[in-house]
């Protein structure tokens, strides 16, 4: 695919016509108290794998209207005070996998929790979270789930999930609750730049492609999934745009980046047909915090950079958490 969206010095420049709503503050505040509600109630539990670099501990917390939902925290083997650590979600229809799958920022001295993704991991990776929340009628996937409110909404329990993740892994004495990041691939990254804007002292995020951005765009912009599931399922319920669009807004990556206070670390791929540059530069261009940089990959597609953005972030995160 060649290039089809924006030039590149159109995209530095780009803001999204995304609306903010005007309850936006107030409908997270009251979100996450909800959540907080219910006890953190966060088990470590030992996993016994015969790897000798790292020890894992298979994870159970209480996310969105207190959920069990699972997770991995891998850390360097013998390691014996609190750690820099790195918070990671999936991306779109995967799981946390298997124990023994998540080696990379362990060997690089940090601790590195994986929070599995309610509802999905059966298209790749596998997990074990469920979504015990039902919703009315939906196009296959999940981008539309109680997209009618959104009180409703998946994503208001995959984002709490987060948050709550974040907190979980805080709990654990290995982990230093003043040098944590989040990051992410796709739709991790999309949950990632959520979590920025809603968790004010992490230390850094590492957006990757990042999904959930600038709504208006990206539905009109690309018929690759997810985001045609959106316009398939209006293709149906006609005459809902404006209200699928005001539930969304209240989703919308540029919105939590316009509350990102920590140093941010973006990549953009420009080929990129599931998650347009333009989208990807809307929430970079919205990012709050002047220290932000965006890696910019020129004749991909949705892998982005890959293992050369695991490599830059390699680079970057260790000077900021």
């Amino acid at each position: 695919m060649a290039l089809f969206d924006l030039p590149l010095d159109e995209l530095r420049t780009y803001r999204s016509a995304s609306t903010e709503p005007e309850d936006f503050d107030s409908f997270w505040t009251k979100t996450l108290q909800e959540a907080r509600e219910h006890d953190l109630a966060a088990r470590f539990e030992p996993v016994d794998i015969p790897l000798k670099t790292v020890t894992v501990h298979d994870v159970t917390f209480a996310g969105f209207g207190g959920h069990p939902v699972k997770g991995w925290l891998t850390v360097p083997a013998r390691a014996n005070s609190p750690l820099p650590t790195v918070v990671e979600f999936i991306g779109y229809g995967g799981g946390r996998g298997l124990a023994h799958t998540h080696l990379l920022w362990a060997s690089a001295g940090f601790a590195h929790f994986v929070m599995d993704t309610r509802g999905q991991a059966s298209a790749w990776g596998g997990g074990g979270t469920p979504d015990p929340v039902g919703s009315a009628p939906a196009f296959p996937g999940f981008m539309t789930r109680g997209i009618e409110d959104p009180e409703n909404y998946y994503y208001r329990r995959l984002f709490t999930d987060a948050v709550r993740a974040v907190e979980a892994a805080r709990s654990h004495p290995l982990v230093d609750a003043a040098r944590v990041a989040a990051l992410g691939g796709s739709q991790g990254g999309g949950i990632a730049i959520a979590v920025g804007g809603l968790v004010p002292d992490l230390a850094a995020i590492a957006p990757d492609v990042p999904f959930l951005c600038d709504f208006p765009r990206a539905t009109v912009l690309t018929d690759r999934s997810p985001y045609r599931e959106i316009g398939n399922y209006l293709k149906t319920h006609r005459g809902r745009t404006e209200e699928v669009q005001r539930t969304l807004s209240y989703f919308d990556g540029v919105h939590f980046a316009a509350r990102g206070r920590v140093p941010a670390l973006f990549s953009a791929a420009l080929e990129d047909q599931t998650c347009p540059p333009s989208t990807v530069f809307a929430a970079f261009n919205a990012w709050a915090n002047k220290e932000k940089q965006i890696e910019v990959y020129d004749f991909n597609d949705h892998e982005g950079g890959g293992p050369y953005q695991q490599a830059a972030q390699l680079r970057w995160l260790p000077a900021r958490v």
